[in-house]
């Protein structure tokens, strides 16, 4: 029941975005996916692609990323949303660790994007043996969603090693870790 209007809510309808990953991991798998597809929306607006477009790849309703993503979207004078360039939505990333990978929540797009430039540079070493784009990642940690700031696995030998492991395949990166 919405305590402002005294209306029921349609089923499946949602208030908001979560703040934490508890709260994202505690939601309907339904609700899961539809904030991925905000995500990705949002992020191909990022990449010059208008509302509708973007909403159509992502298979969802532009209506419900204007609703539930407006913190990331700006509104131009010619009424049409564009993504801001930055926002504080959560993501859930994935990150290596010594011990494997774990689950990392961000509320920062720019710390979203500092994991994706890392995880490039990982990948090119492993394909490769070309550590240079390890070198040339600036940060050494980042943010996670409580402040708490978390440290780049950058060492090559412990990263072949979670690599030979199977560790650091594709299929793992895009799994949800147990």
């Amino acid at each position: 029941m919405n305590k402002r209007t005294g209306r029921k809510r349609k089923s499946g309808s949602f208030r908001r975005l979560p703040r934490t990953a508890e709260e994202l991991f505690a939601s309907s798998e339904r609700f899961q996916l539809q904030h991925s597809r905000i995500l990705s929306t949002i992020s191909s607006m990022r990449d010059g692609m208008s509302l509708e477009k973007a909403a159509q790849e992502s298979h969802i309703d532009p209506r419900t990323v204007i609703r539930l993503g407006r913190s990331a979207l700006r509104k131009g004078a010619s009424g049409k949303y564009a993504a801001k360039p930055h926002d504080q939505l959560l993501r859930v990333l994935v990150l290596p660790f010594p011990d494997g990978l774990r689950e990392v929540a961000v509320r920062d797009s720019r710390q979203a994007t500092v994991v994706g430039e890392y995880w490039a540079a990982v990948q090119k070493h492993l394909a490769t043996g070309n550590d240079s784009a390890l070198k040339k990642i600036r940060r050494k940690t980042i943010t996670d969603a409580d402040g708490k700031r978390i440290r780049l696995l950058k060492d090559v030998t412990e990263l072949e090693r979670l690599a030979s492991a199977g560790v650091l395949s594709f299929e793992s990166l895009y799994a949800k870790v147990a």
